[in-house]
């Protein structure tokens, strides 16, 4: 099935917020949304090296362009039970900033059903009342349309801090300088 884009209908007001494009997703039969100029990629599911001892909703890693890259998978994230494998399960690589001093890494998101996109204003995603911000921080704001409820995953808001440096780790300052020493 090809993508396609639904388009929000556009007002009549003299100053026109501008408009995002998102990819839209599902989560068992729940909608979400991720920013596109968040993605960097959209790739086929691919096998990952599962990691020790990480939570269950990382799914592993993958090396892709010579670059190591982990992997969470959102639906069990979300709602403790894994991505169906589906022809539309989808290995998104996203744009996630570790930390300010940092430049930004890629994290690969598994998610189900991406085949379509919508471009909206973001003031249409309206906060929903309840703070999430204890436990899934990344959930954002609500969209309704003809369709029902899509909500907006945050991808800067999906790590905690202890899962964020088990995915990127940063190395020592002294084990560099010992490896220069004994060249």
């Amino acid at each position: 099935r090809a993508m396609s884009e639904h388009s929000a209908n556009r007002g009549s007001s003299s100053v026109a917020e501008k408009h995002k494009l998102f990819l839209l997703f599902r989560i068992g039969d729940e909608r979400y949304a991720l920013e596109a100029v968040e993605i960097a990629e959209v790739l086929p599911r691919l096998q990952l090296k599962a990691i020790a001892h990480a939570p269950r909703w990382v799914a592993g890693v993958f090396v892709h362009r010579e670059v190591m890259i982990p992997v969470i998978d959102l639906a069990a994230l979300t709602f403790g039970e894994s991505a169906q494998v589906r022809t539309s399960t989808r290995l998104v690589l996203v744009h996630y900033r570790v930390s300010a001093e940092r430049p930004s890494q890629l994290l690969g998101l598994i998610i189900e059903q991406a085949t379509d996109t919508l471009r909206c204003a973001p003031s249409e995603f309206k906060e929903y009342g309840l703070d999430n911000d204890a436990f899934a921080a990344y959930l954002g704001p609500i969209r309704e349309d003809k369709s029902g409820l899509i909500q907006w995953v945050r991808v800067q808001d999906l790590l905690t801090d202890p899962v964020r440096k088990l995915l990127f780790p940063v190395p020592p300052a002294h084990i560099e300088l010992l490896e220069e020493g004994h060249e």
